[in-house]
């Protein structure tokens, strides 16, 4: 593929491009290089304190980066390649660019799941270092459009390979805690242990992964304003008010709608599609129906919150 051979040069050039993932579209770099790091944080915006996930082809070459205990590699033998980012010790030997853990001694790796990143992967042969290809904390991309409407004149190549499967950003777990919602629920990754997982911190024999402080960013999407469009944002709307564009779910009409059936993997392969289009109306203002904070709903009320949140 052509797209994915210039991709792949502008890479080992040291630059940046734009690809799919099944999640969102992320802004792809060489995951070694600081000086192609620092490209993605001035193309984004991003704050430096903010770290990256970081993409590689398969299990085996995530051991190469970073140090797996046994409860870490059934996880990722379990859902790579899939929507699973774990966080995990980096080993010190691994040659990643300090900009991509933000000085921390723990590194977020996943495995993607869409035909083109793993393209990608295969054609520049590093590891790809790849937040949401957009402006930090605007609304993340599910479209080439998106990309390109954000990131206009900063990225000379955006693959356009139609929209993402799952329309969020992957569920990121340190441990047993989900420092970010995703497309995989505490049910799915923890089912059968007998005890609910989805906050709760426990000690491990590694300090890497000791519970941090308070408020600390140890991954990305903890930012308390993320996600957010232009407008103000009001949640939990039953009926539209005047100026606003009304996202509906459900039995909640609107001027769009995650789901009109009420169907919680539909909504979030839309949402961020929904929060573009609201955001380019005319409207002063965006309102969203409820949506139930149950398996995936979890992760939708959880970008929602954050793009409802008033920036700083």
């Amino acid at each position: 593929m052509a797209a994915i051979a210039e991709a792949a040069a502008v890479i080992r050039a040291g630059g940046c491009v734009a690809v799919p993932t099944e999640t969102v579209y992320g802004l792809a770099a060489n995951a070694t290089d600081s000086q192609a790091m620092a490209g993605i944080y001035e193309a984004k915006g991003r704050p430096s304190f903010n770290p990256l996930i970081v993409h590689v082809p398969d299990l085996a070459a995530a051991e190469i980066i970073a140090l797996f205990d046994d409860a870490a590699r059934a996880l990722a033998q379990r859902f790579w390649p899939g929507p699973l980012t774990l966080v995990l010790p980096l080993r010190p030997e691994a040659g990643i660019a300090s900009l991509v853990t933000a000085g921390l001694d723990t590194i977020a790796i996943r495995v993607p799941d869409h035909r083109a990143m793993q393209s990608l992967l295969d054609a520049s042969g590093v590891p790809l270092a790849a937040p949401s290809a957009n402006a930090s904390g605007s609304i993340s991309p599910t479209r080439a459009a998106h990309v390109a409407a954000s990131l206009a004149g900063r990225i000379p190549l955006v693959i356009d390979d139609g929209p993402t499967s799952a329309g969020l950003e992957s569920t990121i777990v340190m441990g047993r805690t989900i420092l970010r919602p995703g497309p995989l629920s505490a049910q799915d990754l923890f089912s059968g242990e007998g005890r609910s997982p989805a906050l709760q911190r426990e000690s491990s024999s590694h300090p890497a992964l000791r519970p941090s402080p308070e408020h600390a960013i140890v991954a990305p999407g903890q930012l308390a304003s993320h996600y957010a469009p232009g407008k103000p944002l009001r949640l939990n709307a039953g009926e539209r008010e005047a100026g606003e564009w009304l996202i509906g779910f459900g039995d909640v009409a609107g001027d769009d709608t995650l789901s009109i059936r009420g169907d919680l993997t539909e909504a979030a392969a839309n949402l961020f599609d929904a929060l573009h289009r609201a955001d380019a109306s005319a409207a002063k203002a965006i309102a969203v129906a409820p949506v139930p904070a149950l398996g995936i709903g979890i992760a939708i009320n959880d970008r929602l919150r954050r793009a409802a949140h008033p920036r700083s």
